[in-house]
């Protein structure tokens, strides 16, 4: 019962919440708006429309569009260096939680000295301090996944190593906002990736050994939500009530990375998807998560408990199981991405090296040997 609470963020949350960026108060005078090298933020008039707002402000903006759906290094070094040389007082993410964690990193480097990778902590990283912070950042959501708008972490990828990073006291977005609207054109199999992203963000929250009573609340209210309202958005994108509850169970999972913490589950997968940049991220959680919970679930029989009731039943792993075919993911295998039982060991090493420091957070120590049990359970 002894815990820290800051979440500085301010949420515009709901349908049509956009639009009152015509009139909310932004942290500068000229925005470098951060978005993927997809079309969809210009096809769907995202950009546009963030534009607009934007001028009706008298707020200068411009676009940097490279992001890639795994961020590297290299376009983080180069967002930065276009904010500098265009004078860009604070950073936009729009789009999904590529786009803003990148955004995130490019802030930070657009305010300090040398190389993005100085500043991380571990892998080949030198763990380096920030010196000056970083710019402002706003983030606009427009996928339900990874709930970065309400937590200060991101993850950048540079050559095999995919590694989270943050500052609590200059990485928390100043303004995020979670409108739905936004969300209604993700494809029905992306919606379950990402929702699936922001359960499992919930789960280890919930499981991992620093988890608080705050975290708590915000973890089975939202695996609760993802559990009824997924397998609606998924059947159908335009319903507009299950995309909302999605929405708000993926912004409750970013309060829950704000409040507790990932385990390592998620360096499994970092390693996974920074050895393979093609895999999703929540297909690789997907296909990892039920060799992976079943693994703790005698060490976790009261929150595993706890967790089922939620979902509507009395096993966790069961339900997991049937929200994924629920959701049509039940069949993803990672040789499908190109992954072979020859590299798990690989994978195994890269997650220990990478984010290693996941692994302490864990409900219960995870050996080495037991890491490779997984992952060979998991690709069979």
């Amino acid at each position: 019962m002894n815990f820290d609470y800051c979440i500085p963020t301010k949420i515009l949350f709901g349908a049509g919440k956009l639009n009152q960026l015509a009139e909310e108060p932004l942290p500068g005078k000229k925005g470098l708006i951060v978005i993927s090298n997809g079309t969809s933020m210009r096809k769907f008039g995202y950009l546009g429309r963030l534009e607009g707002l934007l001028e009706k402000q008298g707020i200068g903006s411009i676009v940097y569009d490279k992001i890639l759906p795994n961020p590297i290094k290299e376009h983080v070094m180069e967002g930065a260096a276009i904010a500098k040389e265009n004078g860009c007082d604070f950073v936009i993410g729009l789009g999904g939680g590529s786009s803003i964690d990148a955004a995130k990193a490019i802030a930070v480097m657009a305010v300090n000295p040398g190389d993005y990778w100085d500043y991380i902590g571990s892998g080949s990283g030198k763990g380096q301090t920030l010196q000056n912070g970083a710019l402002p950042i706003v983030a606009i959501t427009t996928t339900a996944g990874t709930g970065t708008e309400a937590d200060p972490w991101t993850v950048i990828t540079n050559g095999d190593e995919k590694i989270g990073f943050g500052d609590p006291s200059c990485t928390f977005p100043v303004l995020s906002v979670v409108d739905p609207e936004l969300m209604l054109s993700v494809p029905p199999q992306l919606t379950a990736f990402q929702g699936f992203d922001a359960l499992f963000h919930s789960v280890e929250g919930y499981i991992a050994n620093i988890a608080t009573p705050m975290s708590d609340l915000y973890a089975l209210e939202s695996i609760r939500l993802i559990a009824e309202y997924l397998p609606r958005a998924v059947a159908d994108g335009s319903d507009i009530e299950a995309r909302t509850q999605v929405a708000l169970a993926n912004t409750l999972a970013g309060m829950v990375e704000s409040t507790s913490c990932c385990i390592s589950e998620h360096s499994l997968e970092h390693a996974m998807s920074g050895m393979h940049p093609e895999l999703p991220h929540g297909a690789g959680l997907i296909m990892l998560s039920e060799a992976y919970f079943s693994h703790f679930a005698e060490v976790c029989n009261e929150r595993y408990a706890a967790m089922a009731k939620v979902m509507g039943g009395t096993n966790f792993v069961e339900e997991l199981l049937k929200l994924q075919k629920a959701c049509g993911v039940d069949e993803l295998k990672m040789s499908n991405y190109g992954i072979t039982a020859e590299e798990l060991p690989a994978i195994a090493a890269n997650a220990r090296d990478t984010m290693g420091f996941l692994f302490e957070l864990d409900p219960a120590e995870l050996s080495t040997e037991n890491t490779q049990v997984i992952l060979d359970r998991a690709f069979g």
